[in-house]
């Protein structure tokens, strides 16, 4: 008998959630289009409402400020493709879902006129680390050594598990994905400010508000909406603080068994799951390897950069250096991962870490 394994890489994607599950199921017997104006069509155009309603509740923003996409790489990928905006200045340490489209480092700009806009992540997926995004100033958003007219914010990892309002906050773009939060893969969602206007990347139909034509992912969208209100519940329930407390024991268990090992990020402000781990000599790719041959389920960072070899460029940005950027692991966790899969996990991790330690000796 194969032994149980153990997912501890929930910032890649979380578990499907039951509500979403069942939202999923149910919205399969719904045959309208939802462009449709018979009853059938108004039945599926019905979920839609739902569950736009129910994102925009978890975000913190208004309904039709939500514009429905197949992610959050599409959606940053239509506010890069706008016509009358200026170039796009991005964080550093910006997922690559971002960064990937918007090639105008904040690190590599002198003084910049307030046409562009910022992009930046409300929390690390690597790290964990929560950034303090900046307010308007006189109209611009002062970051840096840069001035913006506009502020984009990825709250893929965030939602749902760290108190955020997109009405709190002066963002007038935003984006996230439904499988972070406990919903199916391939949909997510752009918020833009009310007042905003944008041009959709894909013409043809008027879906979504004339935003994103298409028919709609009903399905999908569907368990969206179900996932983000489960997840709004969860969180105001305290759930993550248990999971916070769980990540805390697994660093004080490591840091007491393997003292040379970095915590990245330990004192700073971070998601309440996430611990990056930085072994000096040891590859994270190897680490990931031999964790997965104990049966636990780690990266190495950005699930979206699985398979490329390199060290992690949010710890270069971070001030790493090539060598020790290259030996970082991170384990995600959720509510539903056990104490006894954290211990199991630290005592293969350990073992394995000792025997790197006898080789290199």
């Amino acid at each position: 008998m194969s032994k149980p394994r153990t997912y501890l890489d929930w910032n890649a994607t979380t578990p499907l959630r039951p509500e979403a599950r069942a939202a999923m199921i149910a919205a399969m017997d719904v045959v309208g289009n939802p462009s449709s104006v018979h009853g059938e069509g108004r039945a599926a155009k019905g979920l839609i409402e739902r569950a736009r309603g129910q994102v925009a509740a978890a975000v913190g923003c208004k309904p039709s400020e939500v514009v429905f996409t197949s992610g959050a790489t599409e959606a940053a990928m239509i506010l890069a493709r706008q016509p009358d905006e200026c170039r796009v200045i991005v964080d550093d340490t910006v997922h690559d879902a971002v960064w990937s489209h918007f090639d105008l480092p904040v690190g590599e700009l002198g003084e910049r006129g307030s046409s562009h806009t910022l992009a930046m992540g409300l929390a690390n997926n690597e790290t964990g680390i929560i950034s303090q995004p900046p307010t308007r100033e006189d109209g611009l958003f002062v970051y840096r050594n840069v001035q913006a007219k506009r502020l984009l914010l990825d709250l893929t990892q965030a939602i749902g598990r760290i108190a955020f309002a997109f009405s709190w906050s002066d963002a007038d773009f935003a984006i996230l994905s439904a499988h972070k939060l406990g919903g199916p893969k391939g949909v997510g969602a752009l918020i833009v400010r009310e007042g905003l206007d944008i041009a959709p990347l894909a013409t043809g139909g008027g879906q979504e508000m004339g935003r994103r034509a298409g028919t709609e992912n009903l399905i999908g969208i569907a368990g969206f909406g179900a996932a983000a209100e489960a997840a709004a519940a969860d969180l105001a329930a305290g759930v993550w603080d248990a999971v916070a407390q769980r990540r805390d024991q697994l660093e004080q268990r490591i840091a007491n068994d393997a003292p040379e090992t970095i915590c990245v990020g330990k004192d700073a402000a971070r998601l309440p799951n996430t611990s990056c781990l930085l072994s000096p000599g040891w590859k994270g790719e190897t680490q990931v390897m031999q964790m997965d041959l104990a049966g636990y389920a780690i990266s190495a960072g950005s699930a979206c950069s699985s398979g490329k070899v390199r060290a992690s460029r949010v710890l270069r940005a971070m001030g790493y250096d090539e060598a020790d950027a290259a030996c970082a692991i991170r384990v995600s966790i959720g509510p539903e991962t056990t104490d006894a899969q954290l211990g199991g996990f630290a005592d293969a991790w350990i073992a394995a870490h000792q025997r790197h330690r006898a080789r290199a000796a």
